[in-house]
């Protein structure tokens, strides 16, 4: 396929740097950039100015983020990564999700001595949470199957961030502040992110040159010195012996538990490529991840569930119900039937319009179900209608990170990645600068399906489910909208609602992003913005016997869409999470 984004001659015009993005909306030519933060988002533009594509940028953006978000990412995570190629027309994927050690067992998370599981904060801050990172991997595996440049391109300009420093803000003072009892417990922790014993200041600048030289040895010697290597057997030794503090200045309730992670499991780490999940809405293509991200067949079934309604047609708060409801539906049949080693077939068979119509005609239009509702069958034999509840919570991560990446030949790049909770597990590797990740609690902890197998509990070499959902959607075979999100399970229904918003309810993409969000995970309540909650919408939702539990902020989306004439429209939250960036070449 000959790239389609027509680029005009900007006579005059320089590939020079300029200073960071300062706006949540960009709208432009020559390729865009959304992050959630504008340093990284001016890396990527950076790349992109000097003639790489979007996958040298995005791994740009993926790296800055990691000194400046260390909270959300870093190579001491993972996370899922979605392609669509100009020149083919194809949408691929890679997984890069953490994975359990070859030692983990399914009872990996309830306490021996009491057979009872762990609480999550136990489990979370210890060495037992933390599964082998996929970050760096991912990364080297994206440069050389569809980038212009070295890996190492990208991790230069970020250990220069690392090394001169950065301004700290708001945002990251308080993610500090959240974490100061676990990272007080961690002698390297607290001697990076609590200097002097508190948070650091906002308008002082944060520097990390531990990261730096991790980011120039990897550079130098490519990613063998992580996976198995110096850094690797570092991670090791930090997973086996935490680091604590002798003295910790806050006190820390729980026990802080070894984990089993080898050199072995670190050299036996791959990235994956499986087949992207792949379903059409009102004359759209919606590309997604397979497992073991929950995030596409979700997104997926529920918007399966909404093409039996004439959302367009409906007054909103109908539109909204049915949102909901579809959610809910979708997030029984996740639980129940996803997970890492799901068979493909069962997981298509979840995105089949005969399933859908099946689980669509569970919606009462007069009130909303009984949370929550049971899982469907999807056998293939949907004939009639059922109706149902049970099943089980959904999980509990919470913190991740997004960015959205085109170029000038219409490349563009979704990547979605995290460190699991905010803070991860609490442990920065001594000597290396970035924090471990507490992937491992993405598993359930106990059996959650009652009699009926459970998908997501811990086994070796498994990757816990997740999701994260990057999403990229085609309009005629070419790029129409790509948009992804952090907040754990709620990225699900944050992403879905921004594409209701968009497709359905005539909104404009910053629209889109900045409407109060609704997050039902098949819960006997609906999780949601108090803007949500307070509009007229959700008082008429009420009548609908849905119930609220008010969460301040979900999700921090980014997203690009692709207009007309080869512009672009890049797009951040304006406010969520301090505002995000935005920003165009031309």
């Amino acid at each position: 396929m000959v790239p389609f984004l027509v680029v005009p001659l900007l006579v005059g015009t320089g590939a020079r740097a300029s200073a960071p993005p300062s706006g949540a909306t960009a709208t432009g030519y020559g390729g865009a950039v959304a992050s959630v933060d504008p340093t990284a988002t001016a890396a990527g533009l950076e790349v992109l100015r000097h003639g790489g594509n979007a996958v040298d940028a995005a791994l740009a953006v993926a790296a800055t983020l990691g000194v400046t978000e260390p909270f959300s990412s870093g190579i001491g995570g993972g996370g899922f990564f979605v392609y669509y190629d100009a020149r083919t027309g194809r949408v691929s994927t890679l997984d890069g999700r953490e994975t359990a050690p070859r030692s983990m067992g399914e009872t990996a998370f309830v306490n021996p001595a009491t057979g009872q599981p762990y609480a999550f904060q136990e489990a979370r801050v210890s060495g037992l949470s933390a599964g082998v990172p996929g970050s760096l991997a991912t990364w080297d595996a994206a440069a050389r199957r569809w980038g212009t440049r070295p890996l190492s391109s990208a991790l230069g300009p970020a250990a220069k961030v690392a090394r001169d420093g950065f301004t700290v803000d708001a945002t990251f003072n308080q993610q500090v502040s959240d974490n100061a009892a676990a990272f007080a417990q961690f002698d390297p922790t607290a001697k990076l992110y609590l200097p002097g014993g508190a948070p650091p200041a906002v308008g002082t600048t944060m520097r990390n040159p531990d990261l730096a030289a991790t980011y120039d040895l990897v550079a130098r010697r490519g990613i063998d010195a992580f996976y198995g290597g110096e850094i690797g057997r570092d991670i090791v030794t930090t997973v086996q012996r935490p680091p604590l503090a002798a003295s910790p200045s806050r006190p820390w309730q729980y026990q802080i538990r070894p984990g089993g992670m080898t050199v072995s499991d670190l050299r036996a780490y791959d990235v994956r490529s499986p087949a992207p999940t792949h379903m059409t809405y009102r004359g759209y293509d919606v590309y997604g991840m397979a497992t073991p991200s929950s995030g596409g067949s979700t997104v997926g079934e529920a918007l399966n569930i909404l093409e039996r309604s004439d959302l367009r047609g409906l007054d909103k708060t109908q539109a909204l119900h049915r949102y909901l409801e579809a959610s809910a539906l979708a997030f029984a049949d996740r639980n129940r039937y996803v997970g890492d080693g799901t068979p493909r077939p069962v997981l298509d068979s979840l995105l089949t319009d005969g399933f859908a119509g099946e689980r669509a005609c569970q919606i009462d239009p007069a009130a909303a179900l009984s949370k929550p509702v049971l899982p469907g069958v999807p056998d293939g034999h949907y004939a009639t209608c059922s109706s149902a509840t049970g099943g089980a919570a959904p999980d509990k991560g919470q913190s991740t990170t997004n960015l959205t990446v085109a170029d000038r030949w219409g490349n563009v790049v979704e990547y979605t990645l995290t460190i699991e909770q905010i803070g991860g597990n609490g442990i920065v590797v001594p000597g290396r600068g970035f924090l471990l990740n507490n992937e491992l609690t993405d598993f359930n902890f106990t059996p959650t399906q009652g009699t009926a197998p459970d998908p997501n509990l811990p086994a070796p070499g498994k990757r816990p489910r997740s999701s994260m959902a990057p999403t990229i959607v085609l309009q005629h075979g070419r790029p129409f909208l790509a948009v992804g999100s952090p907040g754990g399970s709620t990225i699900i229904t944050t992403v879905l609602q921004i594409l209701v918003n968009r497709l359905d309810l005539g909104m404009t993409l910053p629209e889109a992003v900045a409407a109060p969000r609704a997050s039902q995970r098949n819960t006997a309540s609906v999780t949601a913005e108090p803007a949500f909650i307070s509009s007229a919408e959700g008082q008429a939702l009420a009548g609908l016997h849905h119930t609220f539990t008010p969460m301040a902020e979900i999700g921090a989306a980014t997203a690009i869409e692709f207009l007309p004439h080869g512009r672009l429209l890049a797009c951040a939250e304006p406010v969520r999470r301090g505002s995000g960036s935005a920003g165009t070449v031309h």
